[in-house]
């Protein structure tokens, strides 16, 4: 696939933020993703996670990296409601790849203030010492955004119970707005990198629930075409090893993939979303995830996002097309978001 110079920038959730790092892994060639961007082109940031959307659908960027869902505190909500998709806004937007990403997360302030406190990542509950918690008394007002601050509960509610906490757009911004604090009295739940960036210190490193604290990242793109890399993106007709060399891909070779699907439902309907999901076991196609969002149609009427073990383009069984006709006949409608190579296995 060729794409424009001057249009191959890759978007990502938030300056200098976590999924920076996980860009710079992309770039990198942890997902082979280098062949779709201009070694020349600008890195450039977006934030929030609205403003990547509408940098894809309107072909300003050739890729966009969003959050998608974290091991520790589940789906990325908003992320969920683009994919929604309920101004019809986004209408060209698929997937085409994604990406793993190790976070940390660190307590960050000032120590000319007040002394540091150190202590191994958790993966309950923090050791609860009387003497690091009075040290963390004159803290007030913590700044971070939701997905951290869930991501860190076991910490936060432990030491900085009687702080306020307030959510900002990104962990970065937190940072910056902690930056700009003269008194000492607030703290940001964010990266080492935004603590360089903003003269901060760190007070408290990997205060993360789990040290195994892991966000899936989406690729997205503009358009749905078959033509892309099998390692990173949507899935061509044939599979190729690690030689380069393709074949015909079996029906094995098409669970090394993943595919998104939304579709709604009379919810009147005795055992409608049953009867939906059940095209995907008919099909033999296993589902790998399962959200639902208001679709603001109407009170208590859903959208449902599921993702499953498959591809569109290499579908030797035919189980995905089946699936999808299925499912053309037991919901009031789908949309499809592509395959990609699941790099899990």
């Amino acid at each position: 696939m060729s794409i424009d110079p001057q249009q191959a920038a890759l978007k990502y959730f938030g300056p200098k933020e976590y999924s920076f790092e996980g860009q710079t892994n992309i770039q990198g060639g942890s997902v082979l993703f280098s062949p779709y961007i201009a070694s020349a082109a600008a890195k450039l940031t977006l934030d929030p996670v609205t403003d990547i959307f509408e940098a894809v659908q309107s072909s300003t960027v050739a890729r966009g990296v969003v959050p998608f869902e974290n091991s520790t505190n589940g789906s990325v909500v908003y992320t969920l409601d683009l994919f929604c998709d309920r101004q019809s806004a986004y209408l060209d937007i698929y997937v085409c790849g994604e990406v793993y990403v190790d976070v940390h997360h660190n307590l960050l302030g000032r120590t000319d203030c007040h002394s540091s406190y150190s202590h191994s990542p958790a993966t309950a509950q923090p050791p609860l010492v009387p003497e690091a918690r009075s040290r963390f008394s004159h803290i007030r007002h913590i700044y971070s955004h939701p997905q951290a601050f869930g991501q860190c509960e076991a910490f936060l509610t432990g030491y900085l119970k009687h702080s306020e906490r307030h959510e900002v757009s990104s962990t970065s911004k937190a940072a910056e707005i902690v930056s700009l604090d003269e008194t000492g009295t607030s703290a940001a739940v964010s990266s080492a990198i935004a603590a360089e960036e903003h003269g901060l210190d760190v007070l408290a490193p990997e205060i993360e629930d789990r040290s195994d604290n892991t966000t899936r990242f989406l690729i997205i793109r503009k358009g749905n075409e078959r033509s892309e890399s099998p390692t990173g993106g949507a899935v061509a007709e044939t599979s190729r090893d690690e030689n380069g060399k393709g074949g015909v891909m079996t029906e094995e070779g098409a669970q090394e993939y993943k595919s998104l699907v939304s579709f709604t439902i009379d919810h009147q309907s005795a055992g409608a979303l049953a009867d939906a999901l059940l095209v995907f076991k008919t099909n033999r196609l296993n589902l790998t995830s399962i959200n639902s969002r208001p679709s603001q149609a109407l009170p208590w009427h859903y959208i449902f996002l599921v993702e499953f073990e498959g591809s569109e383009w290499g579908d030797p069984q035919g189980a995905v097309k089946g699936a999808l006709r299925d499912l053309g006949e037991k919901s009031l409608g789908w949309r499809w978001f592509g395959s990609w190579r699941d790099q899990l296995k």
